[in-house]
């Protein structure tokens, strides 16, 4: 009884034996019908999914384990993507300022409105040169940019000068020409001049790269221009904590105004803060021609032939003006 039971469970377990090898014969033969007509692309099918290889290798032996490990490096989870190229690099990203079309800007980006504002030194060159000394100016505006290469800016200058000493003796000589007996002749006379104007100028920005920039810029305009003659005055001012005392200052004494139309050019430099940033630091130097029209009259030459009735005592503000100036600030 006891070799019949033995000989029963032998049998059970060659008969179980069998029914594994038989499966795992079917698994593998529906695994290579798999591989030889691949499904369609982006579907899984449940004939790529392989026997894990503990499995295998508890049924089928060492070989079988191998093979069966090498069919799921190759076949599992086949999506039908194509393989990724090693040997080409991978896409270069490219990083840039993301371009708008807005109201207040244009189609290729740039903004349509620009203002700028700076301030510097007026240096006078030419006939102007012989009466006036280098001083200072400022300047702002504001105008319209139709593309990253072309605009136009409504613009208002400033530009002081000083006299230069050889102007301020030969007037303090007609001045005092004549004067005698009770007459007290002046001394001490100073005096200033300035420029002011409105003018359009058309900017042309030329193709640069990198934070380094550079425009060209051309304009025409109306300038007027005044000369002021002083002496120093004593005076008195009182108030409610202090009392009163005593002060010098310089009062105008005679002035002289000459009206015109003008034209500037020149060219300019920026820099930017950063790359995204529309803020420019920006340099420049204009050439200034200012047609006044000469006003005869007395000069420290003339002053004993010159016709009484005349009565410009400075026709030099009235001659042809011409500067250079020279300004930083900023654009915008």
């Amino acid at each position: 009884m006891q070799t019949n039971r033995s000989r029963f469970g032998s049998a059970c377990r060659v008969a179980a034996f069998s029914f594994l090898i038989a499966g795992t014969g079917s698994l593998m033969q529906a695994q290579q019908v798999s591989s030889a007509q691949p499904p369609a692309k982006g579907t899984f099918s449940l004939a790529s999914f392989t026997v894990p290889d503990f499995a295998a290798g508890m049924y089928s032996g060492s070989s079988s384990s191998s093979s069966s490990s090498s069919d799921a490096a190759s076949d599992s989870f086949d999506l039908g993507l194509p393989a990724p190229d090693s040997s080409q690099p991978p896409p270069r990203r490219r990083y840039g300022r993301p371009s708008y079309s807005g109201g207040n800007t244009n189609a290729d980006g740039s903004p349509k409105f620009a203002f700028m504002a700076g301030a510097g030194a007026s240096v006078p060159v030419g006939i102007t040169h012989r009466y006036e000394t280098p001083s200072w100016d400022f300047q702002v505006g504001g105008g319209r940019n139709f593309s990253k290469s072309i605009g136009v800016l409504l613009q208002f200058d400033y530009d002081h000068f000083g006299l230069q000493g050889a102007t301020l003796a030969n007037q303090q000589y007609i001045y005092n020409y004549g004067c005698s007996g009770s007459c007290t002749p002046i001394s001490g006379l100073d005096g200033n001049n300035h420029v002011w104007s409105f003018t359009l100028d058309p900017t042309f920005t030329l193709a640069t790269e990198g934070s380094i920039g550079a425009y060209a810029v051309a304009g025409v305009g109306y300038y007027h221009k005044v000369t002021n003659f002083t002496l120093p005055t004593t005076g008195t001012y009182c108030d409610y904590f202090y009392g009163c005392y005593q002060y010098t200052a310089n009062q105008v004494v005679d002035h002289y105004t000459s009206n015109a139309a003008g034209v500037n050019a020149g060219i300019g430099l920026t820099y930017k803060f950063s790359k995204f940033s529309n803020e420019r630091f920006y340099v420049e130097g204009r050439y200034v021609v200012v047609f006044d029209q000469y006003k005869k009259g007395y000069t420290s030459a003339n002053i004993g032939t010159a016709p009484a009735t005349a009565t410009n005592l400075y026709p030099a503000n009235s001659d042809r003006t011409t500067f250079i100036p020279i300004t930083f600030g900023l654009r915008f």
